[in-house]
């Protein structure tokens, strides 16, 4: 079912420019999606809330009377919320916000001569917009991996949008006004795609516009995103979701069929690759893939996603290849399934989050294990991490130096101001001791 590349005994042969072509990869044109929705962006940051009524009407099919969703209706949903589900989503808010507390960073203050103090002092966003996707999945989970570390961030003012549901009375999906209430957030709107992000850049009406925003989406939210970033802050332009696992001769090709599959649910483009150095480990997966596939509730977007260009099974000599393999393809998710796996896993430098044994697989993190799930997609691993209270944060300095400080420093200031032709920045320093 997957396609093969083998690069056995071959990976240190190619530069990593020319590996990372030869690995699977989906098309994704974000420059061809902003030319599609500029105009609305355009017009929303013209015409405002009227703009965003007619796009919700346009996308979704409803006519909504206010962009901003009632309160009683988000205490309704958190009130009919199925009991079992409640504490599913309660266990995820809990550990995510044990894993998440621990990335808070305290004022860090250095005296770099006597008398001159720098601090850093790490200020929350004022006002962020968490942007939950409801298309093919109503990501309620999402919604959590969002709200908390902005929450722990200290974020003063916190707003979230989610698509209208036509089968949901023009309202976001129950469960996300349900996993908002727990969350205390009481400000949602139901705008969804580049409309939203349109809204939370340009503001309307009913919405202020924010600092930042944050959230995945399709690949019209990210040209959206990609189209107000300066106006206002990003996380990342997330794609679809991708998978890497690592496995040998050992792993046992269920979990790894299983784990593929998991996230070729997500999306027909989503990607799932297999690196492994055991050829009877890939017949074995492939097998498993075709008992298992016809029988899943979504078989044909899986089935899909897995013949896709995007998916594969890379062969590799050993596991040393392995790990360069991946490091040059920087998966959003990196599954070990190595009799080795956790002396693997620090090894592997490029990943949005690492997955280590048998227990670990991606779709606990999805949910329960207390990491964050959204995270870089498309190669974007090499140099992007995922979102963490540290989005939400801005280092800032405070420089504070005495007069006797200054004065040891004044003359390298002068030399560094006269060899860049600007003498001005010398003479603000001298003529504080000019009398």
């Amino acid at each position: 079912m997957l396609r093969r590349i083998d690069l056995s005994g071959e990976v240190a042969d190619y530069p990593v420019r020319a590996l990372r072509g030869l690995l699977p990869r989906a098309a994704f044109d974000v420059n061809a999606a902003l030319r599609e929705i500029q105009p609305l962006l355009d017009d929303i940051s013209h015409r405002g809330t009227s703009a965003v009524v007619e796009a919700v009407e346009r996308f979704d099919g409803v006519r909504l009377e206010h962009l901003r969703v009632p309160e009683a209706a988000i205490k309704a949903a958190l009130a009919d919320l199925d009991p079992d589900l409640r504490r599913a989503y309660q266990t995820s808010i809990d550990r995510a916000r044990k894993a998440h507390e621990a990335q808070r960073l305290p004022e860090v203050v250095t005296e770099v001569a006597p008398g001159g103090i720098v601090t850093e002092r790490y200020v929350p966003v004022g006002r962020v917009g968490l942007y939950v996707p409801g298309g093919l999945a109503v990501l309620a989970s999402s919604l959590i991996m969002n709200v908390v570390p902005a929450q722990i961030a200290g974020v003063g003012s916190i707003a979230l949008t989610s698509p209208a549901q036509k089968t949901n009375g023009g309202l976001p999906a129950g469960s996300i006004l349900a996993v908002a209430g727990m969350l205390g957030i009481d400000e949602v709107y139901a705008v969804g795609g580049p409309t939203a992000i349109g809204m939370f850049a340009y503001g309307t009406d009913e919405c202020e516009p924010v600092d930042m925003i944050t959230g995945p989406g399709n690949i019209y939210v990210t040209a959206a995103k990609r189209a107000v970033k300066g106006l206002v802050g990003i996380d990342a332009e997330a794609g679809t979701t991708e998978i890497a696992v690592i496995a040998d001769a050992g792993a046992d090709p269920a979990h790894v069929a299983v784990d593929l599959i998991s996230q070729a649910e997500h999306d027909p483009a989503a990607a799932s690759v297999l690196i492994t150095d055991s050829a009877s480990l890939a017949d074995a997966v492939d097998a498993e893939l075709e008992r298992r596939v016809p029988a899943t509730r979504h078989a044909e977007r899986i089935a899909t996603a897995l013949a896709g260009e995007q998916s594969g099974t890379i062969l590799v000599a050993d596991l040393d290849e392995a790990v360069t393999v991946a490091d040059a393809y920087a998966s959003e998710h990196v599954e070990i399934q190595t009799a080795n796996a956790r002396e693997l896993a620090p090894r592997i430098r490029n990943a949005g989050a690492i997955f280590v044994g048998a227990y670990s697989p991606v779709s606990l993190g999805d949910y329960c294990a207390g990491s964050n799930h959204v995270l870089p997609t498309g190669g974007c691993a090499r140099h992007s991490a995922g979102l963490s209270v540290h989005t939400y944060l801005r280092g800032v300095h405070i420089v504070d130096y005495s007069r006797e400080a200054l004065a040891e420093v004044a003359d390298d200031v002068v030399a560094f101001a006269n060899s860049e032709d600007l003498p001005g920045h010398g003479e603000a320093v001298t003529a504080r001791f000019e009398r």
